[in-house]
């Protein structure tokens, strides 16, 4: 009988996190060519949800492909100097347990893939890669006296129209997990997407005799992918645990400490707590931090102190070659010399 629940558990664990499959795309997908149906069962990657959104938009694939190598590479940028650094993403679409189960990093990751797949699709669209859509029309506002809108802004309607119909497709069959883990990506994949769209800026192009700027032209665009991602970071820091309960006539999920207020629309929710990620553990989908890099002075989370978990470092010399001494030659080259210099490093015992 535990054989069986274990198996079982296993088998949740495995659908919860089909969704985000797609990101084994960033190893080979670039490799196929995304004009045959038949293309999109090829690889490794799609929920069977996804595989019918690919086959009927198969011009949105080479975006989409972007989208997960861009997701893999931003992801850990941002949690470099956090215990657990988002390295586990390189296994996809073998997920291990802190992105398989409800984790607070799960909720990171399920919403900041939603978030660039929709951003990969306006940009898409603007830069006139897909021939299902174009720029962004103008916006509604009135343009100031300094301005004028034009250029070619990021379509984000199509961007959030398409990339909902991707990301969200196998989070609405029931077949791919428990209703608690579905509602529950469902809803950070719309944070994701609230983050994206609020990620709008203006973005101007001067015109006018000798360089000056008499005249502008004007256009919205997005922020790129490290504001979108520093911002869901923020969110992941103040996520909150939340419970699958009856409310009313149906079940919903409500915030485990303070189960009177129902969840917010701008927070991010998860259902099973995540380790300390200080030791190895791989049924927790734990790495540990042993040899993981430190910084001696800093008391954040990148300082010595928080990340090794108070097992202390061992501190090393490196020799390290830079140019240096640069100096530009008319015309048109540069010319440097190569310096060397000692640094100290710090590791985790």
């Amino acid at each position: 009988m535990q054989s069986m629940l274990l198996v079982l558990v296993v088998i949740l664990e495995v659908r919860g996190s089909a969704a985000i499959y797609w990101l084994g795309l960033s190893a080979n997908g670039s490799s196929v060519g995304w004009n045959q149906t038949h293309h999109c069962k090829l690889l490794d990657g799609l929920a069977p949800d996804q595989l019918q959104v690919c086959r009927r938009n198969l011009e949105l694939m080479h975006s989409i492909v972007h989208a997960a190598k861009i997701t893999k590479t931003a992801c850990q940028t941002t949690f470099k100097d956090m215990r657990w650094n988002c390295s586990s993403i390189e296994s996809a679409p073998r997920f291990t347990p802190d992105l398989a189960k409800g984790t607070r990093e799960s909720a990171f990751v399920f919403a900041f893939a939603a978030a660039v797949v929709s951003h990969s699709i306006a940009r898409a669209c603007a830069s006139g890669e897909l021939p299902s859509c174009t720029c962004a029309p103008a916006p509604a506002e009135q343009a100031a006296p300094d301005f004028r809108w034009g250029g070619c802004g990021d379509n984000i309607g199509y961007g959030l129209q398409m990339g909902s119909a991707f990301s969200d497709a196998p989070m609405k069959n029931r077949r791919s997990g428990p209703h608690a883990f579905r509602l529950m990506h469902l809803h950070n994949n719309a944070v994701g997407r609230q983050v994206l769209a609020d990620a709008v800026e203006t973005k101007c192009k001067c015109h006018g005799v000798s360089g000056s700027c008499s005249v502008k032209t004007c256009w919205k665009g997005l922020h790129d992918i490290g504001h979108i991602a520093e911002d869901l970071k923020a969110k992941y820091l103040s996520a909150t645990k939340v419970i699958h309960r009856v409310v009313g006539t149906r079940r919903q999920l409500v915030p485990k400490e303070m189960d009177v207020r129902p969840v917010r629309e701008a927070e991010l929710v998860y259902l099973v707590s995540s380790p300390d990620y200080c030791t190895s553990n791989s049924n927790l989908g734990s790495y540990g931090t042993q040899d993981r890099e430190c910084n001696k002075t800093s008391s954040g989370s990148d300082g010595c102190g928080l990340m090794c978990c108070g097992r202390g470092y061992n501190a090393y010399t490196e020799r390290v070659v830079e140019r240096c001494h640069c100096k530009y030659h008319w015309c048109c080259y540069v010319t440097c010399k190569h310096c060397e210099r000692t640094v100290e490093r710090y590791v985790c015992k």
